[in-house]
């Protein structure tokens, strides 16, 4: 064999053992190169109703691979729409998470299917003392007004999702979060208006509620999901036993009419028998008398011997003289 061919061969096979060593470092060491595209994503940490404007996008890059197929990648396919659900910073915005129509549906959109959105006006006294926060569970209490004899106050919806807390659909924990730095959250002025997502006919009742006397809301663990068959009523007669007869005995006398049943079936204190009955002694028994006191004779004090008239100018003075 001469000289040529053993080069030919040399350089064939070194040639072979290049190719072979580039093909697996390139499948097992060398990274891989994925195609990217860009996507819109949340600029900071965004709560549920929040209505999209060009100051909470931005575009970021991620792999195609992995990227949703609900991403949004054109501002103008998320502007205006409201989001659904909260998102957190540098999350890729999906159509999914966006309001299905643009323009004025806002907080709307949040409202499932089949119930409807009622504001009431309640303090915060009457709401659990200000506690209560957007997607609570709270049940609604009505109290007729008027006087003592006809208050009452009733439990008329139980279980309700609180939808917002005026125009805040977050809580408020989550709402500080998202506002710009050096903003301070505005005072609370005690009386708020709270939107409850109920039914149609509970949207009857609390509207009737709301008109015929005062709504107040006491705040339940989202996961005591009990409901009571009847609706619970509380009168005053629990926090003042007596307050009926009074009033109905007061009313009697006033008008000069016969007393009611329980009136008359009172005893008379004054009566031996009748005090014996009550406290369960044998009437038939003597008691023994009671001792009384001799009467003690007053004495007169002793008349004057004489009474002298001074007169001192335009003054009058009667004087008396004793031995």
């Amino acid at each position: 064999m001469d000289r040529q061919k053993l080069l030919m061969i040399f350089g064939g096979a070194f040639a072979a053992a290049a190719l072979l060593t580039w093909f697996l470092y390139s499948q097992t060491v060398a990274p891989k190169r994925e195609k990217m595209v860009t996507v819109l994503a949340a600029s900071a940490d965004l709560p549920a109703g929040t209505r999209m404007q060009k100051v909470h996008l931005k575009k970021i890059s991620i792999a195609q691979s992995t990227a949703p197929r609900a991403t949004v990648s054109e501002e103008g396919l998320a502007l205006d729409r409201a989001l659904l659900y909260p998102v957190t910073q540098n999350e890729p915005i999906l159509s999914t998470r966006l309001s299905s129509v643009t323009g004025a549906d806002g907080i709307a959109s949040l409202i499932e299917p089949g119930k409807r959105g009622v504001s009431v006006s309640v303090a915060d006294s009457a709401s659990a003392g200000g506690l209560i926060q957007p997607r609570a569970h709270v049940d609604v209490l009505f109290t007729k007004t008027g006087s003592m004899a006809e208050a009452v106050t009733s439990t008329v919806l139980e279980d309700v999702i609180v939808l917002s807390i005026g125009r805040n659909v977050e809580a408020a924990g989550a709402v500080a979060a998202t506002a710009p730095a050096g903003a301070t959250a505005a005072p609370s002025t005690g009386n708020r208006s709270v939107t409850l997502l109920v039914t149609p006919e509970q949207a009857r009742v609390l509207e009737l509620a709301k008109n015929q006397g005062k709504i107040s809301l006491s705040l339940r663990n989202p996961k005591d999901s009990g409901k009571s068959d009847e609706v619970l009523s509380t009168t005053s007669e629990t926090i003042d036993p007596g307050l009926m007869l009074r009033t109905a005995k007061a009313r009697a006398m006033a008008t000069g009419r016969m007393p009611p049943r329980a009136f008359m079936n009172v005893p008379n204190l004054k009566d031996d028998k009748a005090w014996a009955a009550l406290v369960g002694e044998d009437p038939s028994q003597q008691r023994p008398p009671v001792a009384v006191r001799p009467a003690v004779e007053k004495k007169e004090p002793p008349k004057p011997r004489a009474v002298i008239d001074v007169f001192r100018g335009d003054k009058h003075v009667q004087e008396t003289f004793q031995d």
